[in-house]
């Protein structure tokens, strides 16, 4: 199906082909119905706190670093910047947060959590980011959803583009608000694999990453809303919701879902008597072998119980609500061009540079993938920082800052007469991603029921930790594009899945200019590395979701495949392994990018951070989010980037107090 959707869709979005048409109201009936399939209750209230001055038409500061205003500056507010940020301010040391885009927490789309599909098309907050999934154009162009710029003011979707639209590639939303992706996402909360925190410890050395010592920041972030208090291993007081909804609904076998998750449970080695009371396990338990265990979930979100969306936008609101305690300042509509640099530490044998400041531009819409830029520019200023800088921009901005800034590989950097501050060839490589794709079929009847949610193996992973993460009901998710998703009809039955432990990370994040309002060029490079193994689990995956939505009795059955293997070519036997690796590979999609600056021991050449997020070879910089992560995180990086966040924050205040320490006795 070939789409055209109007570039300024924020205020009246549609999407119109001959067959349908969808518009705003549209999209508040779906977030309804998924508000409906997750088994959640509508938002009770708002709570408004008021955004404190922000320091616009601040002059260049030419003073020392010592004499500068703050103490930190943070460099984007999401996952990772929000809660290191504040938790810095609630320690005393004046912080300054800086992010892009505004502030839209009292947004009802962004507050309530079953909007998030309209969040994430909200030209208010989005960011487009066109990427590529492999070198080759001619297989970018294969996937379903490739988008063109038609040039009359509308985007075309499809795989027939009319003639002399200019191809844009294949959408990746990104949220340029106060509190990040946390903001438009769908807020499920999950943990990396213990393996995944291990990885850290063996490259570095560093036992603060072991999982049991993870889990303390789990614990010291939530505010559980769904179990009883007193389980040791979880958070009852802090600032981040968790909640569920109910699945007492798999308890009544005359719901054809049913049939689906008893199927399933004994394709993933489960008791299928027992289905139902699975169905009410909590995801982020402390039960051990949990990676190795397949089971089905009751799906966490950072949410609280009414549905409503936690995230950092909360923390840090809650912090600057107190500014006479807490010393924490917010700068939105802000665009950091660069860090700055002690100019006579750069080029100096035996000296690391030091970063002592950011260079900015105030305004709003001036990034080119903010879908409202119209060329706009602004004239640059300076404010510097006593102590550090730290990026916290995600998987795509950070490594474009450090590179901006002349931190990166040199070749790179010199192509655009960017001047060298520290060659570090692993800025910008190592970009890894969940693979994403689904299982739509259409039933000849609506299935009502809750959400299947199930973590499995699949019989051939190398491992024995679980590699599937599936979520399964009445909706359909097959990627992003302008105006996502497509609404199939009520008849509709989707099992997405997201695989984990992804063998291939080869994708990179490398500089277009040296334009700091420029997007970065972000190739994937989907399977480029041991690839055949990631396609074959993730049909591996669909085999085993596919024979348990054939369980559904009538009068839902017969389920009409639409993909992987359409109903006809399913019929006929003509949709094998090598046939569902072809459609995996030209339409999985992605959207929990990582890896970026990642850390890494002191022996690789490609490690851009030490545990401690210190970019390496530089004082006073480091690099908080989801791009520290050296391999994909599990299958949703929200919750375990917001734990990073705080565990940085502990890191620098130790550092900063052994540091006082220590002058203290000179």
């Amino acid at each position: 199906m070939s789409v055209n959707v109007g570039i300024s869709f924020c205020n009246s979005l549609m999407l119109t082909d001959s067959k349908q048409q969808i518009s705003r109201e549209m999209h508040k009936i779906l977030a309804q119905k998924l508000l409906e399939v997750l088994c959640i209750s509508p938002p009770l209230q708002i709570i408004h706190i008021s955004s404190p001055p922000t320091l616009a038409g601040l002059a260049v500061v030419e003073a020392a670093p010592a004499a500068a205003t703050y103490d930190y500056i943070v460099v984007g507010s999401g996952p990772g910047g929000g809660p290191l940020a504040a938790d810095l301010a609630r320690a005393g040391y004046s912080t300054l947060l800086i992010e892009a885009g505004g502030d839209e927490g009292d947004n009802p789309t962004y507050a309530e959590i079953a909007y998030f599909n309209e969040a994430a098309n909200d030209e208010a907050t989005r960011w487009d980011f066109w990427v590529k999934h492999y070198d080759d154009p001619a297989e970018d162009r294969k996937f379903k959803h490739t988008t063109w710029d038609t040039g009359d003011g509308t985007f075309y979707v499809g795989l027939d583009p009319p003639e002399g639209a200019k191809y844009l590639g294949i959408q990746y939303p990104r949220a340029a608000v106060l509190g990040g992706c946390a903001m438009h996402n769908a807020a499920v909360c999950s943990l990396p694999a213990e393996d995944d925190w291990n990885i850290i410890v063996n490259k570095t050395g560093d036992t603060s990453w072991s999982p049991d010592n993870m889990r303390k920041y789990l614990k010291k972030i939530e505010r559980n809303q769904y179990l009883p208090p007193g389980d040791p291993n979880r958070g009852y007081d802090g600032w981040l919701a968790t909640s569920v909804g109910p699945a007492d609904w798999a308890r009544n076998n005359s719901n054809p879902a049913t049939s689906i998750l008893k199927k399933l449970a004994t394709l993933t080695g489960q008791d299928e008597t027992r289905a139902a009371e699975l169905l009410e396990s909590d995801i982020l338990s402390a039960a051990p072998n949990l990676d190795e265990t397949s089971s089905f979930y009751n799906l966490a979100q950072h949410a609280d119980k009414t549905g409503k969306r936690n995230s950092p936008n909360n923390y840090v609101r809650a912090t600057l609500a107190d500014p006479a305690k807490y010393p924490l300042t917010l700068k939105l509509h802000t665009l950091v061009t660069r860090v700055l640099f002690d100019e006579s530490t750069v080029g100096v044998s035996g000296v690391s540079p030091r970063a002592i400041g950011v260079e900015i531009m105030e305004g709003e819409s001036l990034y080119k993938a903010d879908p409202k830029h119209r060329g706009q520019t602004a004239p640059k200023s300076q404010i510097l920082a006593a102590r550090e800088v730290i990026v916290s921009g995600g998987a795509f901005n950070s490594p474009q800052i450090l590179k901006l800034s002349g931190i990166g590989p040199k070749d790179e950097l010199a192509k655009f007469n960017i001047p060298l501050v520290k060659h570090l060839p692993g800025v910008g490589e190592n970009l890894g991603d969940n693979y994403e794709g689904s299982l739509l079929a259409m039933g000849q009847k609506p299935v009502e029921s809750g959400l299947i949610t199930a973590v499995f193996r699949t019989p051939n992973a190398p491992d024995k930790r679980r590699n599937i993460f599936t979520w399964c009901g009445a909706f359909s998710f097959e990627g992003f594009w302008p105006g996502f998703p497509t609404w199939h009809g009520a008849e509709q039955y989707t099992c997405a899945l997201v695989h984990m432990q992804p063998k291939s990370q080869a994708g990179s994040v490398t500089l277009r200019s040296a334009d700091p309002q420029d997007t970065p060029e972000i190739n994937f490079r989907f399977f480029k590395n041991h690839g055949d193994q990631d396609l074959e689990e993730l049909v591996e995956g669909a085999n085993i979701l596919r024979e348990a939505m054939n369980a559904v009795p009538e009068p839902v059955a017969p389920f009409v495949e639409r993909h992987p293997c359409e109903g006809d070519r399913r019929e006929s036997g003509d949709c094998g392994v090598e046939v569902q690796k072809e459609y995996f590979k030209s339409q999985a999609y992605s959207h929990h990018a990582t890896s970026t600056c990642a850390i890494g021991g002191d022996d690789e050449e490609m490690a851009v951070l030490d545990s401690k997020f210190r970019v390496r070879g530089v004082k006073g910089l480091r690099v908080v989010d989801a791009s520290a992560f050296p391999v994909v995180p599990g299958a949703f990086p929200s919750c375990p980037t917001m734990m990073i966040g705080v565990k940085a924050a502990e890191d620098i205040i130790a550092e900063r107090k052994k540091e006082d320490a220590e002058a203290a006795k000179l």
